[in-house]
C-alpha cells in the first residue's frame, strides 16, 4: 500500500513540525508511544509535556521512558489535558512545535474512562495558542464507540469553523473502510 495509514501519517506529520531543541505535548499519553516518539524527536535539548488521568498510563509511559533512557527529555503530568494551560511554562508558550491527541479510551485499559469533547476543545484552543508559528495539533479520532462518536461530532464542527487565517486544518481518514476506523485532524498555526 502507497497510502500512509493513520499513525504512521501522525508520525510523519511529527517528523516535519518537531526537531532537536523543541517543545512538544502529547495530550493522551495512554500506553506511552507517542510520547516516547516525541522524545526521541527533541533530542537532549528539548521537552515533552505529557498529560494523563489514568495510573495505569503514568506507569506504562514510565517504564517505556525507563527502557529507553528518556526519561529526563519529559515531564508526566497525571492530570486532563484541559489543564495543559497551567502546566506549561509561560514562558514557553509561543514555542510549542507540536502535539498529539489520540482520543478514546486507554488501549487494553478501562473502557469507561474516555475523553470528551469539551476537555478536548479546551486543550486544543489551549495548545493553539502555545504554538509556534507552523506548529501543529494533531487529533486522532476513535469514533467505534458511543462516547468516541459524540466527540467526533463535536470536534468536526469546532475544527470546520476554525478561522482560516490563524490556521490550516486537514482532515486525512479512509472513507471506504468497515467498523469506524479512526482518522486525523490536523490544524497548522499560520
Amino acid at each position: 500500500m502507497k497510502l500512509e495509514r493513520i499513525l504512521p501519517f501522525a508520525r510523519t506529520l511529527l517528523d516535519r513540525s518537531v526537531a532537536i531543541g523543541d517543545i512538544a505535548i502529547d495530550a493522551t499519553m495512554g500506553n506511552g508511544h507517542d510520547t516516547v516518539y516525541l522524545a526521541n524527536l527533541v533530542g537532549n535539548e528539548g521537552k515533552v509535556y505529557s498529560f494523563d488521568i489514568q495510573d495505569e498510563a503514568m506507569l506504562a509511559t514510565k517504564k517505556r521512558l525507563a527502557e529507553q533512557s528518556l526519561s529526563d527529555r519529559v515531564i508526566l503530568t497525571k492530570i486532563g489535558h484541559e489543564h495543559v494551560g497551567s502546566i506549561i511554562p509561560k514562558d514557553l508558550h509561543g514555542h510549542v512545535k507540536g502535539a498529539i491527541f489520540n482520543l478514546g479510551y486507554l488501549p487494553g485499559g478501562d473502557k469507561t474512562i474516555v475523553t470528551n469533547a469539551a476537555t478536548t476543545i479546551s486543550a486544543v484552543e489551549q495548545i493553539f495558542e502555545m504554538l509556534a508559528p507552523e506548529g501543529i495539533i494533531i487529533l486522532v479520532i476513535y469514533h467505534g464507540h458511543a462516547e468516541g462518536a459524540a466527540e467526533k461530532d463535536e470536534l468536526l464542527q469546532f475544527v470546520e469553523n476554525f478561522n482560516q487565517e490563524k490556521a490550516h486544518v486537514l482532515q486525512y481518514q479512509f472513507i471506504n473502510q468497515k467498523n469506524n476506523p479512526p482518522f486525523i485532524i490536523a490544524l497548522e498555526k499560520r
